[in-house]
């Protein structure tokens, strides 16, 4: 019975890693322009992670990250998803 137990251990991934989301919010200058979005985070789901990619993704837009508001897990979306509009999982 251990044997099997193991084998199944050895057979699962070491980690299930849930999806992980951050709510943000970013400007733009000349003219000044504000949004509020929901991004999907790879990797590590914490607010340090979120800035790192999120402060790279909308620089390439030309956009500059203000702050994470928070992150979450996918339970999260459907209660952000009026207020992020066309930004939601955008970026």
């Amino acid at each position: 019975m251990k044997h099997i137990v193991l084998a199944l251990a050895l057979l699962l991934p070491a980690t299930a890693q849930a999806a992980c989301f951050a709510d943000y919010k970013a400007k733009q200058d000349n003219p000044l322009r504000l949004h509020y979005g929901v991004a999907e985070i790879s990797g590590d789901c914490s607010t340090s992670a979120a800035r790192s990619q999120l402060a790279d993704r909308l620089k390439a837009q030309g956009w500059t990250l203000l702050n994470v508001v928070s992150v979450f897990d996918a339970s999260g979306l459907d209660e952000r998803k009026a207020s992020a509009g066309p930004y939601f999982l955008r970026f």
